[in-house]
């Protein structure tokens, strides 16, 4: 016999909802749409202007016939628009295969036919790689160009349409939906394909939500915070801190290349808080000169993974000030 408490409580809409990170963006463009949600060079964006934006790419790529189960590829740097497609492709259905910007034509391709990518958004930069991976496929893909206003250097458009023209024609109060099932994809990562062929890894809503909330509450991250974006976002979603800020409602500060002059005028300018990294960033970061560690006079909180760190670049993190936290 059932207990009391397993007779009329199944799930229903009132008392159950599939966790997803797209809540996220949604409570913060409502409760703070007028906080600023990203800097990149001279754009600024609310989360309530980030949050219409993701609606906007979600109808535009609605209308061209992505849905539930599909794949969206995006060679990006980490720029809003990367942002926007962590939000704005998954509520159509759809699940974001971000690439490895640093990898070959070659590996590339695989990734998009392994991954059956119908769609693929491309920053100009990557030109050449993607022209020669494209060349490849054996089925069409549509093609939409990021020309990125703090990109100066060579590259060609490849596709029909710029990214920005092509939000424009979509709907600003596309319905915000979760999934179906919390078990749903979100995203497809790949390996990088040293030992042979790059091997997929498919994230769910359900586990997006509980580690982009895990960095909360492991780092103790205050609301608001300020976080540089020196880890790629295409590795691993930004270890998930894409949808940790749109929970705790902070600040994304976009950085195109990792370069510790440009990381340093970054904390210094608009406050910084929080930075992930690999070893390799921070011993970047320890190693610059003094006069480029200058001048930062509040508490700085770095994440440290993906490899051992050496003893000697967390001894020296630590006199630069920087509160390390190793996971």
């Amino acid at each position: 016999m059932p207990n009391i408490y397993q007779q009329g409580l199944d799930k229903n809409a009132a008392n159950y909802t599939p966790l997803t990170p797209l809540t996220f963006i949604a409570r913060s463009a409502y409760v703070y749409p007028e906080r600023l949600a990203v800097i990149h060079g001279r754009r600024r964006y609310t989360w309530l202007e980030t949050f219409t934006r993701a609606r906007r790419l979600a109808s535009a790529l609605s209308a061209c016939g992505i849905g539930e189960g599909d794949t969206v590829a995006a060679m990006l740097n980490n720029t809003p628009e990367m942002i926007e497609c962590h939000f704005g492709v998954p509520v159509t259905g759809a699940v974001l295969n971000t690439l490895n910007t640093r990898l070959d034509a070659e590996t590339i391709a695989f990734m998009l036919e392994h991954g059956e990518a119908k769609v693929l958004l491309t920053d100009r930069e990557y030109s050449p790689t993607v022209r020669k991976a494209l060349a490849t496929l054996q089925r069409p893909i549509l093609v939409i160009d990021v020309d990125d206003s703090e990109y100066s250097g060579p590259g060609d458009p490849l596709g029909t349409q710029e990214y920005e023209a092509f939000i424009a024609n979509g709907n600003a109060d596309f319905p915000w939906r979760g999934p179906h099932d919390e078990w749903d994809a979100i995203s497809l990562n790949y390996t990088s394909g040293t030992t042979g062929n790059p091997k997929g890894v498919v994230f769910h809503h359900r586990g997006a939500y509980l580690n982009s909330m895990s960095n909360i509450i492991s780092w103790g991250m205050p609301p608001h915070a300020v976080y540089l974006w020196t880890l790629p976002m295409f590795h691993c979603n930004g270890w998930c801190f894409v949808w940790t800020l749109a929970a705790n409602a902070g600040t994304n500060v976009c950085l195109r290349r990792v370069d510790p002059k440009l990381i340093f005028e970054a904390i210094r300018e608009h406050r910084v808080t929080h930075y992930c990294g690999a070893p390799i960033v921070h011993s970047m970061m320890a190693n610059s000169p003094a006069e480029l560690r200058a001048g930062i006079t509040h508490q700085v909180s770095g994440l440290i993974a993906a490899a051992p760190p050496p003893a000697a670049v967390i001894e020296a993190m630590a006199h630069i000030g920087v509160d390390l936290t190793h996971v």
